[in-house]
């Protein structure tokens, strides 16, 4: 008989209780066109508890640009810095919902913080940062530096002289 070690399945994804239950309320109502126990299952904010903003980064010819989504954040509870070559933002995210129906009543109030880092290239001018807000979407705009900026450079081409026929 030959010993084999033992290796963990990596298949095996863990296990996320609210996540299930997230599920079964969807089955539920789709199976009966009601909620599952909406004052008990309400009382935990699962999309609130790990909650990050969504970033998208692309590059333009003369600028990187940062856009993150914060719905429900106030300007004032915006913070971006930069640290060498990472950006950073951070905020505190705050919301309050109350939900009153003939069966049930329900207030929520879920508070927390956030960051997201995103590592800049050093070819980013860090003086001309500007960091706009409107509608809930962050605009961060990194402009690149004079000498990073790509250069076109126009190809000539020679014409070949002939040799003089023999």
């Amino acid at each position: 008989m030959t010993m084999e070690r033992w290796q963990p399945s990596r298949g095996v994804a863990p296990w996320r209780p609210f996540r299930e239950l997230e599920e079964m309320e969807r089955r539920f109502e789709d199976i009966f066109g009601r909620p599952f126990a909406p004052a008990v299952w309400r009382r935990f904010p699962v999309r609130e508890m790990a909650w990050a903003p969504a970033v998208e980064v692309f590059e333009k010819e003369d600028k990187f640009v940062v856009k993150a989504d914060l719905p429900g954040v106030k300007e004032k509870d915006i913070d971006v810095s930069i640290e060498g070559d990472m950006l950073t933002i951070k905020g505190e995210k705050q919301s309050e919902s109350e939900v009153k129906e003939e069966s049930y009543y329900c207030c929520e109030r879920s508070y927390g913080s956030f960051y997201r880092s995103i590592s800049l290239p050093s070819k980013v001018d860090a003086g001309k940062i500007e960091a706009d807000y409107e509608d809930g979407v962050l605009e961060v705009t990194l402009p690149k530096k004079a000498e990073a900026k790509a250069k076109k450079v126009t190809v000539s081409a020679k014409k070949k002289k002939e040799k003089a026929s023999k």
